[in-house]
């Protein structure tokens, strides 16, 4: 497993004047007060409201670091949409004198279109993989447990939208395999399975900052506890309202 000073990517900082004064990233308040950030263990997670900006940070470090914006490989070059922020353009990333061997980017939002390119890639590979004809979640999957490896970097942007319960915790099984050999994983998600990885860290996007917060203190725990422990009070009082 990597030490902190061995993590491919050990920090960013944020180069303000690159950034259009009028420009939507102002107006995030967690992006907005971010001129630093430093990555300390494997496992990072970003979590928050829809909309605190942690898959615009999470995006604009994939593609500062060389991915394509849609997601797989670094070798992958297609373009379907254009909508990535200009953020990536004001980061400097912080590296260690480690290097990654290899590494993938996986959005949920744009899974259709790398499962197209993977399905084209494997043809040219002599292996070809038709995910295409899996459901969503076993295609998913399939990309996970054929890409991910030792040494590597991942950056997953909220993987649990493809993923039934059980599948998270076999997600949280390949991700464990790939930390105890050398892999780090930047990973934005709304999961209460995925969080509970042992000794991760958990960012927070709420409040108007990035910080540091136990599992049991973000929202995704709270309250999916408090609608198992109570949900027909819980329901009562929602559809009252």
């Amino acid at each position: 497993m990597l030490e902190p000073n061995e993590l491919y990517l050990t920090g960013l900082k944020v180069k303000w004047d690159k950034i259009e004064r009028c420009s939507y990233l102002r107006k995030i308040a967690a992006i907005k007060a971010l001129d630093e950030l430093t990555f300390n263990t494997p496992v990072t997670f970003f979590v928050g409201e829809n909309g605190s900006g942690k898959s615009t940070l999470l995006e604009a470090i994939a593609v500062a670091y060389g991915f394509n914006p849609e997601g797989g490989t670094l070798n992958y070059s297609f373009s379907t949409y254009d909508s990535h922020s200009e953020l990536h353009d004001a980061l400097r990333l912080v590296r260690s004198f480690n290097k990654a061997k290899w590494g993938y980017f996986l959005r949920a939002e744009s899974f259709y279109n790398v499962a197209s390119a993977e399905e084209e890639y494997t043809k040219i590979q002599g292996e070809p993989q038709h995910y295409h004809e899996k459901s969503h979640g076993e295609s998913f999957l399939s990309v996970i447990q054929r890409n991910f490896s030792q040494n590597g970097l991942y950056i997953l942007d909220e993987p649990e939208a493809a993923l039934s319960p059980q599948r998270q915790l076999t997600l949280l099984l390949e991700i464990s395999k790939c930390v105890k050999n050398d892999s780090q994983f930047i990973i934005v998600t709304h999961s209460p399975i995925l969080l509970g990885y042992p000794e991760a860290t958990i960012l927070s996007f709420d409040d108007g900052e990035i910080r540091p917060i136990g599992y049991e203190d973000t929202q995704s725990y709270q309250i999916t506890k408090m609608f198992i422990n109570d949900r027909k009070q819980i329901l009562r009082h929602l559809f009252e309202e």
